[in-house]
């Protein structure tokens, strides 16, 4: 698998989107896992659309998913000088540079967005990161992924309690660390948020963070255009965040990813049971669901 991964990022990328495309297409025509996910949770995330408009977005979606996939091998299996050339545009970069200057810290926020992994190489023009690594399950592929996140500067530590010491310290001292905040967290480090319209278990490491160090919090998305390139968009998130009540902070963290993602809803990666723990135990993953 290791030696397979290689070959496929040696690929010229147009080729890899191109067969990311071809593989969209077959998901779609067939009942597949990754379309049933998807059209669960734009339904439940985007209600008011009508089939027509809700068809063309899981079509969308699927596309984009696959090319993301195919994207970050080429991304992991390339030196990162090959990442940043793949970048045509960046807006809000003083959002970051300002962060960094005024030494109280940066967590910045990225959703599981366009081409994420095209960012490392970019924030490692500005700093030297902290960011939590949790080992692949396939030997393989972990190695191919760690290769590609010890070629930047960047100090990987375990997504454990030691992992979140570390990230603090290097924050109180000035430092920067990337968290993505949208995934399914375990009970003890969740509460109940909304998010797209769903009172689902939310993290709180970004908003505990933030509250003990009153740090600056930045949201970061790789954009993928028309023409295959990549746009980096870069903003600084809402104060609230930085709140003591960690209900108020879980809650503007949640608004603000949603309207990272609803910039371009099409590439973000729907596939993900996010909503797989929401109030009242009701599980939104069977048929039922995908009644309009």
């Amino acid at each position: 698998m290791y030696f397979f991964l290689k070959v496929i990022s040696r690929f010229p990328l147009s080729f890899l989107q191109l067969l990311a495309s071809c593989i969209a297409i077959l998901l779609y025509s067939f009942n597949s896992s990754l379309k049933r996910i998807t059209g669960i949770n734009l339904k439940l995330a985007y209600p008011e659309l009508d089939e027509t408009a809700y068809q063309a977005l899981l079509k969308k979606s699927l596309k984009s998913q696959c090319m993301t996939y195919i994207e970050s091998i080429k991304c992991w299996g390339m030196p990162p000088e090959y990442s940043l050339n793949q970048i045509k545009n960046i807006y809000g970069e003083q959002h970051l540079t300002e962060a960094l200057a005024n030494k109280k810290g940066v967590i910045v926020v990225v959703a599981h967005l366009g081409c994420w992994e095209l960012l490392n190489a970019w924030l490692n023009l500005h700093a030297a990161p902290m960011i939590m690594y949790k080992p692949n399950k396939h030997k393989a592929v972990d190695r191919f992924m760690l290769e590609a996140r010890q070629r930047l500067n960047a100090t990987l530590v375990p997504t454990d309690e030691n992992g979140v010491r570390a990230i603090f310290k290097h924050l109180k001292k000035g430092g920067l660390t990337v968290i993505l905040p949208d995934h399914l967290p375990k009970a003890s480090g969740g509460i109940y948020s909304e998010f797209f319209g769903q009172k689902t278990l939310s993290t709180t490491l970004v908003s505990k963070l933030a509250s003990k160090t009153q740090c600056n919090i930045v949201g970061l998305s790789c954009i993928r255009d028309e023409t295959s390139g990549f746009n980096v968009y870069c903003s600084p998130l809402s104060d609230q965040i930085l709140s003591k009540d960690l209900q108020t902070s879980v809650d503007s963290l949640n608004q603000n990813l949603e309207s990272m993602i609803n910039v371009t809803p099409e590439q973000y990666v729907w596939s993900y049971k996010r909503f797989r723990k929401v109030e009242g135990n009701k599980n939104l993953y069977t048929s039922q669901a995908l009644d309009k």
